[in-house]
């Protein structure tokens, strides 16, 4: 899965994600401030923030361009002397490709929570003193909102469109990979399903839940700075009291636990879900093998086959009756939970209508992010599932067993 496409993956991803770090590190703490010493001073403190698309174009934008791409060859300068690799180009470029269109969307995001605050207290303005604010002034301001979609739409659309071709050469590196090594491969049971069917399934998953998951950590990275910043106006938590930064620790505190709380609930559904391809490969293959031989695909044998799929669809449907029980509790107590978390703040008048909406939507972004586990689980399932039955098949390259199946 990995090899094919990736030069020395396990050394490979632990390199990507310490460099990552440090280059993060690095940034926030020492680079961040250092633009001047290119031509590229950050705006004076007291200076008035940048609202709409002409943010992407200040100076600490253009220095953030330059240090990633830096970073970025640097990297790739170093793998490209340690090992060399046919899909070199789509695997290490195209991903961090991949990664600063996502980190770009993310920041458009945190452009527009910027454009609430302005905006909708220009809003309430206008509802409680009459005649204060003009057509205007509210039509220019949905037209800078109008500006920053104008980036976010092809940005958007072309980041998919990339990611679909990524995907779509990871595919071809397995199938090419499994191909070449198919005199291996073919006496294991299910071998033509997991090469074009699992690999298949396995890129689609990649394209949804990987770039899901890269998006929530972008988000978490990018909207943390700015609920920290806001927290400054929140120092109070209902039955708790007095916090500091209190917003970042009960977004992350809330967030962590529905995670873990619902991980324990489906901790059986990705053995589950692994077992089913199995059996139902098995079926298939009995299936098929009747269809030249008549000695095959007896009645009994068919019967004995589905019974172990009946079993085993019984027992995931009642593993799924615990999660979605559980999710359903946690997911509808999470639509109010930000606003709890304000009341005190809201009760006392210490924010207004603008400010609430710029805090709800990055208390929203942080804790979605870390939840992302929790709503794309289904499909999480499903993928550590293909995972494990394409892993099992590569364990025939190093004359292993296929392991017992437990559910």
């Amino acid at each position: 899965m990995f090899k094919s496409f990736f030069p020395r993956p396990q050394m490979f991803f632990w390199s990507a994600i310490l460099w990552s770090l440090a280059a993060i590190i690095f940034w926030f703490f020492v680079a961040k401030d250092s633009g001047y010493l290119i031509g590229l001073p950050n705006p004076h403190d007291d200076a008035e923030p940048v609202i709409g698309f002409q943010v992407f174009g200040t100076n600490p934008f253009i220095w953030f361009y330059l240090y990633y791409f830096s970073a970025v060859l640097i990297f790739a300068g170093i793998w490209w002397r340690i090992s060399p690799h046919p899909w070199f180009v789509w695997s290490v470029f195209g991903s961090a490709l991949i990664v600063f269109l996502t980190y770009t969307s993310v920041e458009i995001d945190v452009a527009i929570n910027a454009w609430y605050g302005p905006f909708y207290d220009l809003i309430a303005k206008a509802c409680t003193t009459p005649g204060s604010v003009t057509a205007s002034e509210l039509y220019f301001g949905l037209l800078s909102f109008a500006g920053l979609v104008a980036v976010w739409a092809p940005i958007s659309a072309f980041t998919n469109y990339f990611v679909r071709h990524y995907i779509f050469r990871w595919r071809e590196a397995m199938h090419s990979f499994y191909s070449e090594n198919w005199h291996k491969l073919n006496h294991i049971e299910g071998a033509s399903q997991r090469v074009q069917d699992d690999t298949m399934q396995f890129a689609r998953g990649m394209q949804n839940e990987g770039v899901s998951i890269l998006n929530a950590v972008l988000t978490l990275i990018a909207f943390l700075p700015v609920l920290y910043s806001y927290s400054k106006h929140i120092t109070e938590l209902p039955f708790i009291g007095q916090v500091s930064q209190a917003l970042v620790w009960a977004s992350i505190a809330w967030a962590i636990f529905g995670t873990t709380f619902l991980a324990l609930l489906g901790i059986r559904l990705p053995g589950l879900e692994f077992k089913n391809q199995r059996v139902e490969a098995a079926l298939r293959k009995e299936l098929v093998l009747g269809e030249d031989d008549s000695s095959r695909a007896t009645l009994p044998s068919i019967a004995s086959l589905f019974t172990d799929i009946r079993k085993n669809y019984f027992i995931l449907y009642k593993n799924y009756l615990y999660f979605d029980f559980g999710k359903s509790i946690y997911l509808n107590a999470d639509v109010v939970f930000s606003i709890v978390m304000l009341i005190p703040s809201l009760a006392k008048g210490a924010i207004s209508f603008g400010l609430f909406t710029q805090i709800s939507n990055a208390f929203d972004k942080v804790r979605s992010s870390v939840q992302v586990l929790v709503s794309d689980w289904d499909s999480i399932v499903r993928l550590i599932s293909i995972y494990k039955r394409l892993r099992t098949f590569e364990a025939a390259l190093d004359g292993q067993q296929l392991p017992a199946i437990k559910s």
